[in-house]
């Protein structure tokens, strides 16, 4: 039950096919010294044994619900599908072969009631030079820091907790593949500020399996972020100022013309002649473009 001081997280967590890893996963949250949230566990159609395991912690605990999707909708609609029935103030993912640390959900929780009027919040960050976490950024704030300062929208669900109303608000993740996280900081920043805070709240599992290993043998993957930033900076919502934008477009290109290069130096001239393509670049331009790095 929600309550002023200690809100109901909805702890998310969605799974197909990771029984070697679901039981760890669920023991984390358990664990929390946070304890007004609810554990939804939803299989995607799994082949394995992670239905059984949910179900068995379902069934010794209260907070824990099992829930099994009619036919696999895949990453992004399985996440869209468990945020559709959460009932908490936030959203938390804990993916199926990651754990959260025991004061992780408190530290999140904490961070994010500090500052009411934020729509999300981004952890496991290196220390500010400046500044003590927690603390805010507005949208235009956010996004000069991503793309001025440090990376900021390329961290995992793992690391972030959202008000569900903000979720619900940008219309949850639009389902493309591989780009889901980062298209959605770049969404909820544009309308909303978002809370910084520490690393030490969760542990990211690596391991063969994961979709992420793909950015390492298909090069058009990174490639795919790079155009997704020039879409969202060219979106009438970016919070930029009109010369902030400018700039920012011309480091994106910039970065483009460099990794088309890079590609054809380094891999295959196929895999850039189909990256120039869709950079929309001729390589006259890409030429031009290395020789004039923007500050």
């Amino acid at each position: 039950m929600e309550n002023n001081e200690n809100p109901l997280v909805s702890v998310l967590m969605t799974t197909y096919n990771r029984e070697k890893y679901l039981a760890q996963a669920i023991e984390s949250v358990l664990q929390s010294t946070y304890e007004n949230f609810e554990l939804l566990v939803v299989d995607d159609q799994s082949k394995d044994k992670s239905l059984e395991i949910a179900r068995s912690y379902a069934a010794r605990d209260p907070r824990v619900k099992s829930i099994l999707n009619e036919k696999n909708l895949g990453d992004y609609p399985n996440r869209n599908k468990a945020a559709s029935l959460a009932s908490g103030k936030y959203l938390k993912y804990v993916d199926a072969d990651d754990m959260i640390y025991p004061t992780g959900l408190q530290i999140l929780v904490e961070g994010m009631e500090k500052f009411p009027d934020a729509g999300f919040g981004l952890s496991s960050l290196p220390q500010d030079k400046f500044k003590m976490y927690p603390f805010k950024l507005s949208p235009r704030e956010a996004y000069q820091r991503h793309y001025f300062q440090q990376q900021l929208f390329h961290k995992a669900p793992l690391s972030a907790i959202m008000l569900k109303s903000a979720f619900d608000a940008v219309g949850g993740f639009s389902g493309r593949r591989y780009l889901g996280d980062f298209e959605m900081w770049h969404m909820l920043a544009a309308k909303f500020p978002v809370v910084l805070m520490q690393q030490g709240v969760v542990w990211y599992r690596e391991h063969e399996e994961q979709e992420m290993q793909h950015n390492r043998t298909d090069f058009t993957v990174p490639f795919k972020y790079i155009k997704c930033s020039e879409e969202m900076l060219l979106k009438e919502e970016c919070p930029l100022n009109a010369d902030e934008k400018t700039k920012a477009l011309e480091k994106v290109r910039w970065n483009q013309a460099r990794y088309i290069m890079g590609v054809g130096k380094n891999h295959s001239l196929s895999t850039m002649r189909v990256l120039k393509k869709e950079s929309g670049m001729g390589y006259g331009e890409i030429l031009s473009r290395l020789m004039s790095k923007p500050k």
